[in-house]
């Protein structure tokens, strides 16, 4: 009924045969671009503390 996925189509499932290389290129630029984020972010905090002193 309406929506739901066929069973035929769940048993043809294999865990562990995806290609996940693109997610992982994906995950690292996204760690990465978040890490400069958060240091620029706390280099801008320090700054304005010293400024405004």
């Amino acid at each position: 009924m309406g929506g739901r996925t066929s069973e035929s189509n769940m048993s043809d499932h294999k865990h562990g045969e995806m290609d996940v290389t693109e997610q992982e290129k994906t995950f690292e630029g996204f760690i990465k671009v978040s890490i400069w984020v958060t240091c620029i972010s706390i280099g801008v905090l320090i700054f304005l503390a010293l400024v405004n002193g």
